[in-house]
């Protein structure tokens, strides 16, 4: 081997080191381990590096030796993305096969996991006599909450699928053992996860809580009908949704994925097997049957409407009319309860927004958002939230005055209504003439505000907002005169918070414009850039190289810098294995850095 490309070889292993790294936090079952395997990895950076900077050539057996470890490195990587990612359960199973050959080395704590499933598959007694033993395994594994038990359900689907679909024995019971786990936890993870269910416990009347229909899991619903999933299917991102929607929304030519933008690679449907034996095992526990799947299509093509809906009874119209006249009645706390309520109410189904809406909710509820009292101010801002999924809905929001009143509940509302107040700009933006409205509120400032201070949530609210915001030309500058490009620069350092996506979708939006990207350059971003565009994901790497381009494009002095950080080599890949976008951006880059 030439000694350039023994010196890239070398570099390779330096890379695949920095992405173990980068892999992030561990379950606590594999966190020890991980972390004590990834620091051990960690120490051959300093060889690795001084190997590559060698003069002489590496010798045959050295080069061996070197592609041994590639080996080991790659494993390496494959296992602790398992540990990362993987299905939780199935990593128990795996400890049990080891312990068969070496026991001394297992941690005792797996054992016990994997003895206490086992005994909560071979009882078949009642869920109430191993409700502890349950309770326990859920917080071992940390699947606490409905969130927790979608990712895990779709790591399992991913791990059958790599087995060619099919579930063999041990498979089969994994997936029993997270039906039971779901019955345990369902409670308690609706609770944790949907911030709206203390207003469910609000009644009209004294038999509302008896009569009420249960609160669906956000993670039983589809995506774009919003409806509780019948026949869920994974697509190529790893997204799922109900199968008739999706399909109707490739037959219309779209060939991205709805919830996350990315362009999809297939248009294969999978079915989420496990989702939806979730889905059954809730209805049973709530007593509801799972929905009849209704045809999508005629003669072969999708129909216009996913999901049948038949409408609100006359009753439950009577309740919506009630609710929006308790609204009119100006005494405080019947307000604040009928605003809850009709914010369950908005979120549960389509046919609820539209009956809302035509109640004459709106402007009552508008009304509400600039009272003083942070609970009812709470609740008013949600339910117009949940009201605006319906797109008829949104002008109604706008005329009737509602952005002023929600600004200011994002710059001075409690946390709960500062998010809740960005994720409603965000969906009444998806019209472009709100775009300039919202713009010129005075929003963004205090959007940048919660993706600096905010939780979690609060930030990647902040951050969608911004993202649908920046499309316009016009709010691309007031967002960087708010100081956006460096609170994305920390987002994209601190990793912990998963947001690097975000930051650099953003990122890339305001490199095209002029101010954009001199207040990128001015925030020292090419070493980020670089080294997302060598160890960042396909679409990490895909926006990282947009908006170095763009910084090129602008000032050539960034040349310098770029190739003092050796982006050559990464570009060089990008070029050849990158998305179509990712190596027409890289070969740009190239063409400049080559002549420099």
């Amino acid at each position: 081997m030439e000694e350039s490309g023994a010196q890239a070889f070398i570099q390779s292993l330096i890379d695949a080191v920095n992405k173990i790294s980068s892999i992030g936090e561990y379950g606590k079952m594999n966190k020890k381990d991980c972390i004590h395997l990834t620091r051990r990895l960690k120490l051959l950076v300093p060889l690795f590096e001084e190997v590559r900077d060698m003069k002489q050539p590496l010798a045959a057996e050295a080069l061996i030796c070197f592609e041994a470890l590639a080996s080991v490195l790659k494993d390496a990587k494959h296992l602790l993305q398992d540990c990362h990612d993987g299905s939780r359960l199935y990593l128990v199973e795996l400890v049990q096969c080891q312990l068969k050959r070496a026991k001394e080395m297992v941690n005792v704590q797996d054992c016990h996991l994997y003895e206490d499933r086992m005994m909560t598959l071979a009882n078949e007694v009642e869920m109430d006599k191993h409700h502890a033993l349950l309770e326990q395994l859920a917080e071992d594994l940390e699947l606490k909450t409905m969130s927790d038990l979608k990712q895990e359900s779709q790591a399992l689907q991913n791990t059958i699928m790599e087995k060619g679909g099919t579930a063999d024995d041990s498979l089969e019971l994994i997936s029993c053992v997270l039906r039971k786990l779901e019955k345990v936890v369902a409670s308690d993870s609706l609770e944790a996860d949907t911030p709206y269910l203390e207003m469910a416990r609000l009644t009209i009347g004294p038999s509302a809580d008896k009569s009420s229909p249960p609160l669906i899991p956000d993670d039983f619903r589809c995506p774009i009908s919003l409806e509780l999933m019948k026949d869920p299917v994974i697509v190529a991102t790893g997204q799922t949704y109900e199968r008739v929607c999706i399909q109707k929304w490739l037959d219309a030519g779209h060939r991205t994925c709805p919830k996350t933008q990315q362009i999809l690679p297939h248009s294969v449907l999978t079915p989420n097997y496990v989702l939806r034996s979730l889905i059954a095992q809730w209805c049973e526990a709530n007593d509801l049957e799972l929905p009849k799947k209704i045809g999508c299509s005629h003669g072969g093509k999708s129909s216009g409407a996913c999901i049948e809906n038949p409408g609100l009874s006359v009753g439950e119209r009577s309740t919506v009319e009630i609710l929006v006249q308790k609204l009119r009645t100006g005494q405080l706390d019947i307000q604040r309860a009928a605003a809850g309520e009709l914010r369950l109410l908005a979120k549960r189904s389509i046919e609820n927004r539209r009956c809302i809406a035509e109640a004459g909710a709106i402007p009552l509820l508008v009304g509400l958002l600039s009272t003083r009292d942070p609970r009812t101010q709470e609740h008013a801002v949600t339910a117009l939230l949940n009201l605006s999924i319906n797109d008829n809905n949104k002008g109604q929001i706008v005329l009737a005055g509602a952005i002023d009143p929600i600004v200011e509940i994002l710059k001075s509302g409690s946390m709960e209504a500062r998010e809740n107040a960005a994720a409603t700009l965000f969906s009444l933006s998806v019209v472009d003439e709100n775009k300039v409205t919202i713009g010129a509120s005075g929003a963004i400032a205090f959007l940048v505000d919660l993706l600096r201070d905010g939780t979690l949530r609060g930030k990647k609210d902040a951050a969608t907002a911004l993202f649908n915001l920046s499309i316009y030309q016009g709010n691309k500058p007031r967002a960087v005169r708010a100081g956006v490009v460096p609170e994305l620069i920390n987002l994209l350092l601190d990793r912990s918070t998963g947001m690097i996506d975000e930051a650099l979708a953003i990122l890339a939006i305001l490199a095209t414009h002029q101010e954009g990207r001199v207040a990128i350059g001015q925030a020292e971003a090419i070493p980020v850039l670089v080294d997302l565009i060598k160890s960042g994901s396909p679409r990490n790497k895909e926006n990282a190289a947009a908006v170095l381009l763009a910084l090129i494009n602008n000032d050539h002095a960034h040349l310098a810098t770029t190739c003092q950080l050796h982006a050559i080599e990464p570009l060089t890949e990008l070029a050849h294995t990158g998305t179509p976008r990712a190596r027409r951006k890289a070969n740009a880059l190239l063409d400049y850095l080559i002549e420099q």
